[in-house]
C-alpha cells in the first residue's frame, strides 16, 4: 500500500478508485508517511482474491468527515464491474448488485461513486443530459449503456464528461 500511496501523491490525487486489489474480508489501512487511508472489500480468505476493490482517499479529508452537518453523512461506494468479454449474467449480476446498493443510499447522503466500469459511454450527451457531458469518449457499448442507464436511474453524474482532459486521462 505504501508505493500506492506514494504514487497517488505523486500525481496530487485527493480520492482514488482501484480495482482488482486482492485483497480478502473488509478493512482500512492509514498509510501516515505519504498521507492516504485506503479501505477495501474483497472476498472470504477462503475465496479466489480476485475480484476486491478499494478506494484511496487523502487524511486530511478524512479527518475532516467528522465536521459534516449533523445528521449528514457521505458515501463513497468503490466497484468494478467485469469486462465487454464477461458473460450478459456477470455483468446484470455487478449492476444490479450496485442499483440495490445505490436504493440503500439515504437521498440527503453526499454520495461518490468511484470505479473501473470497463465501459465505453459516446458522446450523446443530448439523450443523456444531466449524466454526460460533452467529453464523452468513443462509442458507446452494452456496458456504457448498462452505466448510462444506472446513472440516469439514481440521478448520478459521469463527471470526468464534463471536463475537457487528455484522451488518455479518460480511459484506462
Amino acid at each position: 500500500m505504501e508505493d500506492g500511496a506514494r504514487e497517488l501523491a505523486r500525481y496530487n490525487l485527493d480520492i482514488a478508485a482501484l480495482s482488482e486489489t486482492r485483497r480478502s474480508e473488509q478493512g482500512q489501512l492509514e498509510e501516515e508517511g505519504a498521507g492516504y487511508t485506503f479501505c477495501w472489500s474483497g472476498r472470504p480468505k477462503a475465496e479466489r482474491r480476485d475480484a476486491s476493490v478499494a478506494f484511496a482517499i487523502r487524511n486530511d479529508i478524512v479527518k475532516r468527515l467528522p465536521c459534516l452537518p449533523q445528521d449528514q453523512f457521505a458515501t463513497i461506494i468503490s466497484a468494478y464491474a467485469p469486462p465487454m468479454t464477461s458473460s450478459d449474467a456477470e455483468k446484470d449480476k455487478v449492476y444490479e448488485d450496485l442499483h440495490t446498493l445505490l436504493a440503500t443510499v439515504p437521498k440527503v447522503d453526499k454520495l461518490i461513486v468511484l470505479g473501473d466500469f470497463n465501459a465505453r459511454i459516446g458522446t450523446d450527451h443530448a439523450a443523456y443530459q444531466g449524466v454526460l457531458g460533452h467529453h464523452g469518449l468513443g462509442s458507446c457499448k452494452d456496458n456504457g449503456l448498462f452505466l448510462l442507464r444506472t446513472c440516469a436511474e439514481h440521478r448520478l453524474l459521469l463527471t470526468n464528461t464534463f471536463f475537457h482532459l487528455p484522451t488518455r486521462e479518460k480511459a484506462t
